[in-house]
């Protein structure tokens, strides 16, 4: 397996992206449109996830970078979710092409974690571009361009409702991300996939479980039993004292959540190729959640890292390498799921 180098190329690329806000636009906005059609097994997935066939339009343009193993584009397009707050309407995303490979690359959408932290996925993005696959980055509901200043609505909040329905926009979000990767020329439709880590590997489990397209799935410090994790992390605290001071039980709050739970869903994504990668004493996440989803998921394999949910970092390295790897020998979808 070929964990280590990462060229030099990516590694000034993630200077570059890390220490920058992010680099102005190269060229003017072009436009286009995308027919959404819907996917053989969508009669499996849950009615709140769905979308008919429609289309819907789009807007790109090339960001100035000095990265010479991909070209980076601003990506926005409406969400299939139009509510209240203007600037959640539209889906913010990032697409890194790779320069090198294939005429038909394998493509990966990419989630970033509960903290929004962008140049951590933008990383992940790079080093899969450098490894010759094609990824677009999502910004989730409520997070970046897509929340106004001094707004407090998030997609992950106290109000046990706000969070199902943010966590339902990102996925119907994300179904149209897929759509339009899909309809990208360099882009094979047949090997997509998803990656996201911690809030962004639940919402990644729960979108795939939702959309047949992605079959290659790398989740990572991840699990299942989500309204646990919500209720008894201490990342997650104001969660509970506000359900509580709601007259809001574990238990119903459980009952509130299990629609939006990857666990609820997990059998839409037996017979895929996935990978998990976690922490052996996540303090977030705990193991016993990580497991319930694995075994929903059918056993995939799964690696284990000696630390905790933030003491992991130290394997970075190899869980880049790990991940590109795994998106790089990406699967093609069996013919009869076409």
């Amino acid at each position: 397996m070929r964990w280590w180098p990462v060229r030099i190329a990516t590694w000034a690329g993630i200077l570059l992206l890390a220490v920058a806000p992010w680099l102005e636009a190269e060229d003017d906005w072009q436009s286009g449109s995308v027919d959404y059609r819907v996917p053989a097994g969508d009669e499996n997935v849950p009615e709140p996830f769905r979308l008919p066939d429609h289309q819907f339009p789009y807007r790109m343009r090339r960001i100035a970078h000095q990265v010479q193993s991909a070209e980076v584009y601003d990506v926005t397009f409406p969400s299939p979710v139009a509510g209240d707050v203007e600037e959640n309407n539209t889906v913010h995303c990032e697409y890194f092409l790779p320069v090198r490979g294939e005429s038909s690359c394998p493509a990966v959408v990419v989630l970033h974690i509960l903290g929004g932290d962008f140049p951590l996925s933008r990383l992940f993005a790079l080093t899969f571009a450098e490894r010759g696959v094609a990824a677009l980055f999502v910004k989730m509901p409520y997070y970046g361009p897509r929340r106004p200043p001094g707004s407090p609505r998030r997609m992950i909040s106290p109000d046990p409702d706000q969070t199902v329905a943010g966590m339902t926009q990102a996925v119907l979000d994300i179904r149209r991300a897929v759509a339009w990767l899909e309809s990208q020329p360099r882009v094979d439709p047949d090997r997509l996939g998803i990656f996201g880590i911690s809030l962004g590997g639940i919402t990644g489990a729960l979108a795939a479980e939702c959309e047949p397209r992605l079959y290659n799935i790398c989740l990572v410090l991840a699990g299942g039993d989500i309204a646990k994790v919500a209720w008894e992390s201490r990342e997650l605290a104001e969660v509970r004292r506000a359900c509580e001071a709601r007259g809001i039980t574990m238990q119903q709050f459980m009952e509130r959540m299990r629609v939006i739970d990857p666990v609820t869903y997990a059998a839409n994504l037996q017979g895929r190729r996935i990978l998990m990668l976690n922490a052996a004493q996540d303090e977030v996440i705990p193991r016993a959640c990580t497991e319930s989803l694995w075994e929903a998921m059918g056993k995939p394999p799964i690696h284990w890292y000696n630390g905790g949910h933030y003491s992991v970092a130290r394997f970075l390295p190899h869980a880049m390498a790990r991940t590109a790897e795994f998106f790089e020998q990406s699967a093609k979808r069996p013919a009869q799921t076409r």
